[in-house]
């Protein structure tokens, strides 16, 4: 077993909430600096590339939990968790970046 197949679960589970907290720490800098730059496209766009480091984690999780031949059964339950994981989060992501979609950046 190498060792990416070893670190593959924990790789996958620790993307999908640093994904988000760049997504989140990121707009709101931006925010405060310039507002405006954040609804010309910037939210919408940092939003879809956070929700493809999910999908990528996803794609880096998806094998370790089908597999069962050599692995451990806590990697593959490690696996699944990091699916759970990454799907919430993008889901998060997906309502936050439909939120600054709607709500003007400037209010406030």
């Amino acid at each position: 077993m190498s060792r990416w197949d070893c670190t593959r679960p924990w790789a996958a589970l620790l993307l999908p909430p640093l994904a988000w907290y760049v997504f989140e720490v990121g707009l709101g800098s931006i925010l405060k600096v310039r507002c405006a730059s954040v609804g010309n496209g910037l939210g919408l766009g940092w939003g879809v590339a956070s929700i493809a480091l999910c999908l990528l984690a996803m794609a880096i999780a998806r094998p370790c939990a089908k597999r069962a031949g050599d692995q451990t059964p806590p990697r593959a339950w490690l696996s699944r968790v990091a699916l759970l994981l990454a799907a919430i989060f993008a889901l998060a992501i997906a309502f936050q970046t439909l939120a600054v979609m709607i709500v003007p950046p400037c209010v406030g």
